[in-house]
């Protein structure tokens, strides 16, 4: 196994994150979807977005993002149904948005990972009004969720 942490320079010459490409869950339930506050001391810090992060050389996209939704919220997701795989392709370099339906919520814990300031569970409705990652609010466009 080889860790995917590093940047990694893109066919349009832009650097990314994850030298095997990267993923996040995007979890939903009762009309709600689960989002993270990005820590000011992480790439892209202050904006909302779904946990996620560098796959490692041997992972699927699945087994990654979930891998880093635990590493990032501290909740090991294991009684979901995986409703979209969507991969953005950046040319040699992908990321992969896996949405997931859980039958019931769950709280995170008062300790988050530092990537992290904040959580919450949040409508549609409410999603919108977020301050998101320019990349997680064209996803949900182009998944027609928003």
């Amino acid at each position: 196994m080889s860790s995917g942490d590093g940047f990694i320079t893109v066919q349009d010459g832009s650097m990314r994150w994850g030298r095997y490409g990267a993923a996040g869950v995007l979890v939903r339930c009762d009309g709600h979807v689960f989002v993270a506050l990005r820590s000011p001391h992480s790439h892209h810090g202050g904006v909302w977005a779904i946990p996620g992060g560098a796959l490692n050389s041997h992972e699927t996209a699945l087994e990654g993002a979930l891998r880093e939704f635990a590493e990032e919220i501290g909740v090991h997701l294991t009684d979901y149904e995986v409703a979209i795989e969507h991969e953005d392709d950046h040319g040699g370099w992908s990321y992969w948005t896996i949405v997931v339906d859980l039958p019931a919520r769950f709280e995170a814990p008062d300790r988050l990972h530092w990537e992290t300031s904040a959580t919450n569970w949040v409508t549609l409705a409410e999603l919108v009004e977020l301050d998101l990652h320019p990349a997680f609010r064209a996803t949900l466009a182009r998944l027609g969720l928003i």
